[in-house]
């Protein structure tokens, strides 16, 4: 099929002009034809989607994702046309990115397409997760359900998300501060005072004098240690951006003592909301599994997790393929059981989702628990050890002179 901008007149001679998919102009010339519509001019138009007519590709916020589903099923649930409710849409005070994706939807919803179908031609900007519940929607003429469903959804990811970085703003905060406080002492404190002790003869202490010769070769040295900084974060973030980085990553994310925990209720909190409300859309098992995949959030967790798919593919319970490979906690293990045993494996896993949003949020408290008062502790410990070296010498002058 291919999309043509046309110019046609009616009866009266009026003219009228939009864009049509056919597959040739006399297949343009006869659908026109069937609305009273006489062609007189067509165009063929090159198909360009919202991720190539922007230099770099985006990504549409989880926020803006659940504001646009939202509104979308308010509108259709009164009765408006899909086509009308996109028209509003798309000149809503949405980031530029998407406000030019939905202007290429609405063209082609208008043109006769399936909003799964349009939505889908942009891949690289509305998650797969999102494509795969509209069909279902579509399908199961439930879609202002399923909206509002993706909503709620794209809400809760949203705050969990902010949540995170909210909990790791201080104590990032709290190690820069350390870290300013440490190369202001070494660099300018130290050196201060050295000199000032030289002209006493006092017998430094060992600490002292290593953290002098410290602070000389620092201040000798500054310049390529500062290069050598930029270069390795540079490095650590290209690697970080290859495959084998993402995975390894995530990988030690997944199982590292303190961090692990919040990943795993992360991973969890997504796959019970996903995999529940596709599978209430109707969506068999397997199917449900590969959209699920993608929206875990980890590339170790997915990787697992496929290979779950595959056992499941192979005739192996649910169960027991999840199971095997210790991505989720015991407890959605037996809610899932019970749910296949009983036949509601949809109704449990939404009932438990926002039990697993509370206890992914409950994680991310107690972390940010921790490790507040440890990185204190490394502070306090480290600026101690800093007025030690400095001041011994000056007790020492002090004793000397019976102060």
């Amino acid at each position: 099929m291919k999309k043509f901008k046309y110019t046609a007149v009616n009866l009266e001679r009026k003219k009228f002009t939009g864009v049509f998919l056919a597959e040739d102009e006399q297949q343009l010339a006869m659908r026109l034809a069937e609305q009273s519509l006489y062609l007189v001019k067509a165009t063929p138009v090159t198909q360009t989607t919202a991720s190539t007519f922007f230099s770099t590709t985006g990504k549409v916020s989880a926020n803006e994702l659940a504001t646009f589903c939202r509104q979308f099923a308010i509108m259709f649930n009164t009765g408006i046309p899909i086509i009308e409710a996109l028209e509003i849409l798309k000149n809503q005070s949405y980031s530029a990115l998407l406000k030019k994706t939905l202007d290429f939807v609405h063209e082609d919803v208008k043109s006769g397409q399936l909003l799964s179908q349009a939505l889908k031609k942009h891949k690289k900007i509305f998650p797969q997760f999102l494509l795969s519940m509209v069909y279902v929607g579509e399908v199961s003429g439930a879609l202002d359900k399923i909206m509002i469903t993706l909503a709620d959804y794209f809400e809760t990811d949203a705050r969990i998300k902010k949540k995170t970085k909210s909990a790791m703003i201080y104590p990032i905060i709290l190690i820069l501060m350390a870290i300013g406080i440490i190369v202001l002492m070494v660099a300018f404190i130290i050196p201060t005072f050295m000199k000032a002790l030289d002209s006493l003869e006092v017998e430094m202490p060992p600490l002292t004098i290593a953290l002098y010769d410290m602070s000389v070769w620092f201040k000798e040295n500054w310049k390529m240690l500062f290069v050598g900084a930029v270069v390795l974060i540079v490095l650590i973030m290209l690697w970080m951006r290859t495959e084998k980085g993402k995975y390894l990553w995530d990988a030690f994310k997944f199982k590292a003592p303190l961090v692990g925990k919040i990943t795993k209720s992360l991973v969890t909190a997504r796959f019970a909301r996903a995999f529940g409300l596709l599978i209430d859309g109707g969506l068999d098992v397997i199917d449900a599994m590969e959209t699920v995949n993608i929206v875990l959030g980890n590339k170790y967790a997915e990787k697992r997790f496929k290979s779950a798919i595959e056992d499941v593919r192979q005739g192996m319970s649910l169960t027991v393929a999840l199971d095997s490979y210790g991505l989720f906690p015991p407890l959605i293990i037996q809610m899932i059981s019970v749910g296949e045993r009983s036949g509601s494996l949809a109704e449990v896993l939404i009932r438990s989702c926002t039990f697993f949003d509370n206890q992914a949020e409950s994680a991310i408290a107690s972390i940010t628990t921790i490790i507040q008062p440890v990185i204190l502790v490394i502070i306090g410990g480290s600026v101690g050890v800093l007025f030690y070296a400095i001041y011994s010498p000056l007790l020492q002058v002090m004793q000397t002179l019976g102060v």
